[in-house]
């Protein structure tokens, strides 16, 4: 496993709205995407994290930056790959390895 990765991200916080419309949002981006729609533009679109208006980019993160949910998934990924929705204390988040 790698020490060091980059991921990019779309947050949607369930502060800003509720575990359903959260869920329904996540599932509408994943037909998004198995259309192929671009993750960089749909995290523009849709992420609540200020990371959306550079597409969600993380830059690169090593073991320990990001809480534990969010790092087993993003360091479990294959590069270009896309995981199902990861719940942390932030919200649902929908990582993409791109390095």
């Amino acid at each position: 496993m790698p020490d060091e990765i980059r991921a990019s991200h779309i947050l949607f916080d369930v502060k800003s709205r509720s575990k359903e419309e959260a869920k329904t949002a996540i599932k509408k981006i994943i037909s998004d995407l198995n259309d192929g729609n671009d993750f960089a533009e749909l995290a523009r679109e849709h992420s609540d994290c200020p990371s959306g208006s550079d597409g969600g980019d993380l830059g690169r993160f090593g073991k320990g930056a990001m809480v534990p949910e969010f790092e087993k998934a993003a360091f479990n990924l294959e590069i270009g790959s896309t995981s199902d929705a990861v719940k942390t204390s932030f919200g649902y988040h929908l990582i993409h390895r791109t390095e």
